[in-house]
């Protein structure tokens, strides 16, 4: 059984452990509206190109990578966030180790 985490202080760089050559995901909230995940990629690791039917926030927490939207490559870093939008392609690659929460609203 999974710890109890709602009202309690977490450190999302911290959340999650990288595994070598692997992409882990950690579901935090899931709604019927949402889901909020934390993910933490290996570097070289990443998501193939593919759409959503939702808008998702992309916030890194620790590391650094490529988010390719539409065609258009983005580079974050640790503390910047992107929005991928809606039905528009998107693809992602670690160029370094690298923690991201996903953030997917469904309305």
């Amino acid at each position: 059984m999974e710890k109890e985490i709602r009202g309690v202080v977490l450190n999302a760089e911290q959340f999650i452990e990288y595994q070598a050559g692997s992409v882990v995901s950690k579901e935090i909230i899931r709604k019927a509206t949402g889901t909020v995940t934390i993910f933490a990629f290996d570097k070289g690791e990443g998501l193939s190109e593919h759409t959503a039917p939702f808008d998702a926030l992309v916030q890194v927490v620790d590391g650094e990578a490529e988010i390719i939207i539409a065609g258009k490559k983005n580079r974050l870093v640790k503390g910047e966030m992107i929005i991928m939008p809606a039905n528009e392609t998107h693809a992602l690659n670690a160029l370094e180790k690298f923690k991201m929460i996903l953030t997917m609203i469904r309305s």
